[in-house]
C-alpha cells in the first residue's frame, strides 16, 4: 500500500522536471509574462516578462502521478482523494482566468474582485457540501462538521457552519499563498514542506486508523479519518511536483506559478487539513504562511486607524527586501521559519497522539 505515496511523488516530481521547461517555451512563444507592479521593489521590474501561469505544471502534474500510482498499484480513488484533488484544481481554474485576464487581456488586477470572490465561493461551497457526502461502510465521510486541531473535538457545528468554516479556511490559506508567492520559490519550497508533513500525517493516521482498532496497542488513540493513506498519496504527489517545479522556480526563476498556482496551493493544504481532520493544526504547519498574510492586515489595519504604517512593505517579504536583503536571503531565511514550522507542528500532532495513550 506504501507503494502508492512512493510511486505518486517520484512520478509527480519527474513530471515538472521535464514538463515545466516544455511549458515555459509555450508560455514565452505566447508571450504570457508576468505583469511587474511599479509599487514594489524597483529590483522586481527585471522579472517583467517572465513566463507566468506556471501552475499548470504542477496541477497536472499531481493529478498526472496520483492515477498513475493507482494504475501502477491496482488500488482505486477515494472520494477524499479526489475531493482534495477537485478543490485543487478548481481553485486552479479561479486563478488561471485571473492570471489570464492580466497578461492576454491587459487588464492589470485581472478577474474582477467580485468575479474572482464568486468563484472561490463556488468552488468551495462544491467542495464542503460533496466533503459530508460518500460515507464509508463504518459512516465516516470525508469532513466532519467537527472541529479539528490533531483530531476532531467538541460538538458538531452542523453542516452550514461547517460550510462557513470550510470556506473561510480555503479562502484563508489560498489568498495565503497568494500573498507569500513574491519572491523566487518562496511560496513554492514552503508548500513542498508542507506537503511532507501531510505525507508523514496520512502515513501515521492510516497505521493509527480505528479501522485498525482490533490491532492496536490502545484503540483509544486512534483516527477517525475517512481515507488517510489516499490522503498521503495526494500530498506525496504535491510534494514530489512542487519540488520538481522548484527546480525552475527558484531564483533567478525561469517561470512563475502565478495566481493558477497559488490558489490551487492553498485548496490543497486547505482541503488536506479538513479532510485529515487537522483544520486548526494547518495554521502551524503553514505558519509562514499565516504570518505573511497577518503582515498585511496589521499594515492596513494601522495605517487605516493611524495613518503610520509598521512595515516598509506589505507583505513581509517586501518589507526586508527594502531594509536591504537579497532576495535569495530573504527566500532562504523564510525557508528556515517555514521548516521550524513544520517540525514544530508535527510535533505537537505526535504529542497530541501520545497524550491519549
Amino acid at each position: 500500500m506504501m507503494n502508492q505515496i512512493l510511486f505518486s511523488g517520484v512520478i509527480g516530481l519527474f513530471l515538472t522536471l521535464i514538463g515545466t521547461p516544455l511549458l515555459i517555451k509555450l508560455l514565452a512563444k505566447k508571450g504570457y509574462g508576468q505583469y511587474i507592479r511599479d509599487d514594489g521593489p524597483r529590483e522586481h521590474h527585471a522579472k517583467r516578462g517572465t513566463p507566468t501561469m506556471g501552475g499548470i505544471a504542477f496541477i497536472l502534474a499531481t493529478i498526472i502521478a496520483y492515477f498513475l500510482s493507482k494504475v501502477i498499484t491496482g488500488k482505486p480513488p477515494t472520494f477524499s482523494g479526489l475531493l482534495v484533488l477537485g478543490l485543487m484544481a478548481g481553485m486552479g481554474l479561479v486563478g488561471f482566468l485571473d492570471d489570464y485576464i492580466k497578461i492576454v487581456k491587459r487588464r492589470s488586477l485581472g478577474l474582477r474582485a467580485k468575479a474572482k470572490m464568486a468563484g472561490q465561493l463556488t468552488v468551495g461551497i462544491a467542495f464542503a457540501v460533496l466533503a459530508l457526502q460518500f460515507a464509508d461502510n463504518l459512516g465516516n465521510t470525508p469532513a466532519s462538521t467537527k472541529l479539528s486541531f490533531v483530531q476532531d473535538f467538541g460538538w458538531s457545528i452542523g453542516p452550514v457552519l461547517f460550510v462557513v468554516w470550510a470556506l473561510f479556511m480555503i479562502l484563508a490559506m489560498s489568498n495565503g499563498v497568494n500573498l507569500t508567492d513574491g519572491l523566487d520559490g518562496l511560496a513554492t519550497g514552503a508548500a513542498t514542506m508542507v506537503f511532507g508533513a501531510y505525507t508523514f500525517i496520512g502515513v501515521w493516521q492510516f497505521q493509527e486508523s480505528c479501522a485498525n482498532a482490533q490491532t492496536l496497542t490502545n484503540p483509544g488513540a486512534c483516527y477517525v479519518v475517512r481515507d488517510p493513506l489516499d490522503l498521503a498519496v495526494v500530498a506525496s504527489a504535491l510534494m514530489g511536483s512542487c519540488f520538481g517545479f522548484l527546480w525552475w522556480n527558484t531564483s533567478p526563476a525561469k517561470i512563475f506559478m502565478g495566481d493558477t498556482g497559488s490558489l490551487a496551493l492553498g485548496g490543497a493544504l486547505a482541503g488536506l487539513a479538513i479532510c485529515s481532520r487537522t483544520e486548526l493544526l494547518v495554521a502551524l504547519l503553514g505558519g509562514l504562511f499565516v504570518l505573511i498574510t497577518m503582515s498585511v492586515v496589521i499594515q492596513v489595519g494601522s495605517f487605516k486607524m493611524t495613518g503610520k504604517r509598521v512595515f516598509r512593505m506589505a507583505p513581509l517579504q517586501h518589507h526586508f527586501e527594502l531594509k536591504g536583503w537579497s532576495e535569495v536571503l530573504v527566500v532562504v531565511r523564510f525557508w528556515i521559519i517555514q521548516g521550524m514550522c513544520v517540525i514544530v507542528g508535527l510535533g505537537v500532532f505526535y504529542a497530541g497522539w501520545a497524550a491519549q495513550k
